[in-house]
């Protein structure tokens, strides 16, 4: 029997380490952890070889905040059950919006529709919007734990209000005014949320 194989449809480019992310954090882990590797096969060794290693460099390398740092970035490898790094605390919607700080008049959304006009949204307009959401869900007392429901289209507003109520530790759940009144009473009912958001 041959192997038959088929045609090669990319190839990556002879510039690739220099022009390419994973190539940005191969140099970074070179300044900063003095760990050198040869090829794209010796990234991947050492990210199964040093699982801990690698996915803490990952994390810091990717900018991400945390409020309590983890014990271990792979507490327990017991599959179902792997525990990714544990003890760590950090909040989604402050990751989400850390380009506003950094790019403030670069896009962030830009949203189209056959209702709407369209909208183009730069990460200090997105910033600015989730902060007075913020703002309007805790004066109607939303808390870390609480639930948020929102009956919303896949529209700017949504993400907004979801950012919103991830800033404070809310439990968000959305459904597009298509799944039905019957879906959405059935699925809100069950999670009896503190806050509903509809269009």
């Amino acid at each position: 029997m041959t192997e038959a194989r088929g045609e090669i449809v990319w190839t990556p480019p002879p510039d690739v380490r220099a022009t390419s992310r994973i190539g940005r954090f191969l140099d970074w882990l070179a300044v900063e952890r003095d760990l050198h590797f040869e090829d794209y096969h010796d990234l991947w060794r050492w990210s199964v070889d040093d699982l801990d290693g690698f996915w803490r460099a990952c994390a810091e390398w990717s900018g991400v905040r945390w409020h309590d740092a983890p014990s271990a970035a792979l507490g327990r490898r017991a599959m179902p059950g792997a525990e990714w790094f544990s003890g760590a605390t950090l909040n989604y919607a402050e990751q989400a919006l850390a380009a506003a700080a950094d790019r403030p008049d670069e896009l962030a959304i830009v949203a189209r529709s056959q209702t709407r006009e369209p909208a183009e949204i730069t990460w200090a307009q997105l910033a600015d919007g989730v902060a007075r959401c913020r703002t309007g869900l805790r004066r109607l007392g939303v808390r870390r734990g609480d639930r948020v429901a929102a009956l919303l289209p896949n529209i700017p507003e949504t993400i907004v209000a979801f950012l919103a109520a991830a800033s404070l530790g809310a439990i968000w759940s959305s459904c597009a005014p298509e799944f039905g009144t019957r879906s959405v009473v059935d699925r809100f009912a069950q999670i009896e949320p503190t806050v509903l958001l509809a269009i």
